[in-house]
């Protein structure tokens, strides 16, 4: 099928590894938990970006555009300065926590263009301004906005008017597993002569300075017209620069005289290069040309519109000659164009395809090398900090087990560079169209023993472990496998078991912590809806009151029916899995009957009046309150849906017996959810879902209302009926409440850069379309609702599910105005050299499709891949 898919069978049977080298350089690794050995746990305040220029990290590194094997032993990555800089350009830019009146935020323009599987050709563009980068402007504009104000971007500065930008394209093409080629073309887009200053960079993570004892220090030295690198746990390594590079080499070490007024052990350090290139310190680098860094400095000048190149090779082969025209950048780009055209539907349109094809390049690009032994890092600080450890407060302190030594599946490798649980599950629909085999190592790897708790918790992210995230692993897990059955014709039961059994784990942590009452009502706090409530559900204690969450409830109710999915199928071979069948079909009828049905001293979560679930807050005097907020915790329990036309009674009689006996015994349950068991639907279809017809027409009235939840582009997060009529709450004396945020937060419960009150989100968007699928092969074409509500244009759920995918789809296409909705309406983004160039947003602005938080953020927004591969070119893109 073509070399890349070579590639991977190579690399799959282990007879080639050609994963070893990829972009698993992080964005940014100060300002993380890794790093952060403070007191009092301040990640973004104890490590900054102005102390990354001389400080050296411990766990990890950055830089731009940047690759690395997947230890990260060796790392390569270029720096730029353009003469006007006051520092030199290594790492991105962006603000903290507290510096941005919306969180966090990068403030650079740069793009991931394009990406294989095993990362034989990558393609990274990044964007310099010519003149001085505006450092101060940024902090200074954003400290004086509110939270009511819009973020103030480096566009906004007017930094890139008149193209007064350097387009940079760095690229990389494996002739090898172990020759890696590297080229940088640097394009002057403005109309003036501009000068830059280009420098290569290689260098070892420091490992030694953190050792007590004598830690071997890697080498790396001036050889001939080359760079020889020694590393212990490596073969030789040689870089071949082109002709013209002045080689600069430092120590990958902290400048300890800079930041703490200690002496240095060496005079070489981390910002020889930012000394000797900018403030003319010609002693700052060493003269003996070795060290554990070294840069190729080259000085170009280009003309406007002129473009130049600089190419190197990183191999462990010892040439007589480097050739830089004998390179396979021509070679590896058509590979990858026949890669992704066996993969894609043939009759997309180009449009498409190039957004489908700029996603999953998005989300390969966002591979990162993920080192943190919770353990190591709590209890020293040897080479770290220049007194003894002290700590208040110990981050993860109940994860001494965790230790992280692997290539993750980031959301954004600039502002989430570390794993987030629930994403990684959304990352692996996309990745499993492409690389099914890292798809499934990343849902295994969470539920091993080094990654799972021994008590079965699944780990959340490391800004706290302890979180709960949605139970999403084991619906990630039948979709991946499913996926790959389906499109690479290989049903992979030994994943799909290997899965299941340690989900039952997670499964059982879950009921035994997160069922406080034991009446399958479930609580999990914010559950990654961060400010989806009026007020953080995870400070919620039981002295307070008891909070019965609609949206944690419907997820155990989803987990059940994914775990009764892959039991049964698993059961087609081995019979023990129908006990387990058993088991979740039942306590998915036990969960189902208690979110929607009085019963005892129990009140529903199910709100009749309203049509539609709500939170209810029990308080400390018995009194049950539901919290009235119309956001997507009430729609999640659309979610928990199955429809199945297997054959159950001839498969599986065992299954089917005990399940007619429970479906009699507890007719109590099971009268208004067994009856769909029992009756079969369109194409010998049965049905399991908590929310029943007549009240899933309810949902789907609110969901469709353009007043409501339907934008233009998705479904909202918080129902748009809250802009004229907030939910205003007492809690215990202090007033709370909820409006319409279409885009950014006022709220700063989590920090203030992650809103769940009106704009849409792809992961929940994907969800809510799947269901209404399912939904539809039951019930068939018969079953109809008005979309949008109160149009008169009544529809089949099937074609509502087209609809939905495409607007979602719209946000990214060219619309008649000659814009991307994802850019919003500022005239730069109509200029043919940016209308093109794709950023995958975190979430997007409820009524105009802008994207919004974090800009790189392809750990939810490449789902995107998933849904123009399903439509295809289906009539509503005509």
């Amino acid at each position: 099928m073509g070399s890349e898919f070579d590639r991977l069978q190579e690399d799959f049977e282990r007879t080639a590894h050609w994963r070893r080298w990829g972009p698993y350089l992080s964005e940014r690794q100060w300002g993380t938990v890794r790093e952060d050995y403070s007191e009092n746990g301040e990640a973004w305040s104890y490590f900054t970006y102005s102390q990354a220029v001389f400080r050296s990290y411990r766990w990890g590194e950055d830089g731009i555009g940047g690759v690395s094997d997947n230890h990260q032993r060796i790392c390569f990555a270029f720096a730029f300065w353009n003469g006007k800089d006051p520092i030199l350009k290594e790492r991105l830019f962006g603000l903290t926590n507290q510096e941005g009146n919306h969180g966090e935020d990068v403030k650079e323009m740069y793009y991931y263009v394009d990406n294989t599987p095993t990362h034989s050709y990558m393609k990274y563009l990044y964007r310099y301004p010519i003149d001085e980068f505006p450092y101060d402007d940024l902090l200074k504009e954003n400290r004086s906005r509110t939270s009511h104000d819009l973020e103030y971007e480096l566009v906004d500065t007017g930094i890139f008017n008149e193209n007064r930008f350097f387009d940079i394209y760095l690229e990389y093409a494996k002739e090898d597993p172990e020759s890696l080629w590297i080229k940088a073309t640097v394009i002057n887009r403005s109309s003036e002569r501009a000068e830059l200053h280009i420098l290569p960079q290689i260098w070892f993570r420091n490992t030694w300075d953190w050792r007590e004892g004598h830690a071997q220090k890697p080498r790396l030295f001036l050889e001939g017209d080359r760079i020889h690198l020694l590393h212990g746990e490596m073969d030789s390594y040689y870089l071949y620069p082109q002709v013209g590079g002045q080689p600069l080499f430092t120590e990958n070490t902290t400048n300890r005289e800079k930041l703490f007024g200690t002496p240095n052990p060496s005079p070489y350090v981390k910002d020889s290069f930012h000394r000797y290139l900018i403030q003319k310190e010609v002693d700052a680098v060493n003269p003996a040309h070795e060290g554990t860094k070294c840069a190729l400095h080259t000085h170009l000048v280009l003309e406007p519109l002129e473009s130049k190149e600089i190419v190197l090779l990183l191999t462990k082969k010892e040439l007589a000659e480097f050739i830089p025209a004998n390179n396979p950048f021509s070679e590896r780009r058509k590979e990858a164009d026949e890669f992704y055209s066996h993969l894609q539907p043939i009759d997309l349109s180009a449009e498409l395809k190039m957004i489908q094809r700029r996603a999953w390049s998005e989300l390969l690009w966002n591979k990162q090398f993920y080192h943190y032994v919770v353990e190591e890092w709590a209890e020293k600080s040897y080479g770290i900090t220049e007194r003894p450890l002290l700590r208040k407060k110990i981050r993860n302190k109940d994860w001494n087990h965790l230790y992280n030594d692997d290539i993750l599946s980031l959301p954004d490798k600039w502002e989430y560079p570390c794993f987030f649980s629930w994403d990684t599950a959304f990352h692996t629909l996309p990745l499993a169209l492409i690389d099914p085999e890292y798809a499934k190592r990343q849902l295994l790897l969470l539920t091993r023993e080094w990654y799972m708790h021994p008590n079965g918790q699944i780990p959340a992210s490391e800004w706290a472990f302890d979180d709960v995230n949605p139970p999403v692993h084991a619906w990630a897990a039948w979709r991946v496998f499913k996926i790959e059955e389906k499109w690479h014709k290989n049903p992979d039961r030994v994943f799909l078991e290997r899965v299941f059994q340690k989900l039952l784990l997670n499964f059982t942590w879950w009921v035994n912590r997160k069922d406080v009452s034991g009446k399958n009502i479930f609580q999990g706090g914010f559950l990654g809806l961060d400010n989806i409530s009026v007020f953080d559900r995870s400070t919620i204690t039981p002295k307070m009151c008891t909070l019965y969450q609609s949206d944690a409830t419907s997820w155990m109710g989803m987990y059940c029916l994914n775990m009764l999915g892959i039991a049964l199928h698993l059961a087609q071979e081995n019979k023990s899995y129908e006990d387990l069948a058993s088991k979740f079909l039942e306590h998915f009828i036990y969960i189902a009957d208690a979110i929607n049905y009085t019963r005892e001293e129990r009140l529903p979560i199910w709100n009749e009046e309203d049509g539609f679930y709500y939170d209810l807050l029990i308080m400390r005097d018995g009194q049950s309150i539901p919290l009235k907020v119309r956001s997507v915790v009430g729609l999640i329990p659309i979610l928990a849906v199955v429809s199945t036309n297997i054959d159950i009674k001839n498969l599986f009689p065992g299954f089917t017996k005990r399940m007619n006996w429970f479906l009699d015994y507890r007719k109590d349950l099971c009268q208004k959810i067994g009856h769909y068991l029992r009756e079969e639907g369109q194409d010998n279809t049965r049905l399991l879902a908590i929310v029943n017809p007549d009240r899933l027409r309810r949902l789907l009235q609110r969901m469709f209302d353009e007043e409501e939840f339907l934008s233009p582009y998705g479904i909202r997060s918080l129902s748009k009926y809250h802009k004229d009529n907030p939910f205003v709450f007492d809690f215990y004396g202090e007033r709370l409440e909820v409006h319409y945020e279409p885009a950014e937060s006022s709220s700063k419960l989590f920090g203030g850069n992650s809103n769940w009150r009106g704009p849409i989100w792809m992961p929940l968007n994907i969800l809510f379309i799947e269901a209404l699928q399912k939904y539809h092969a039951y019930f068939g074409d018969a079953f109809k609702v008005e979309f949008p509500t109160r149009s008169g244009n009544w529809m089949n759920l099937l074609d509502i599910s087209h609809a939905l995918s495409a607007r979602l789809v719209s946000i990214f296409t060219l619309n008649n105005q000659g814009e991307r909705p994802f850019y919003g309406k500022k005239s730069l983004f109509k200029d043919p050299l940016w209308r093109d160039e794709l950023l995958f947003y975190e979430y997007f602005h409820g009524d105009i499709g802008a994207g919004i938080g974090a800009c790189h953020q392809a750990g939810w927004t490449a789902l995107i891949s998933k849904l123009i591969h399903q439509l295809g070119a289906c009539s509503w893109y005509e």
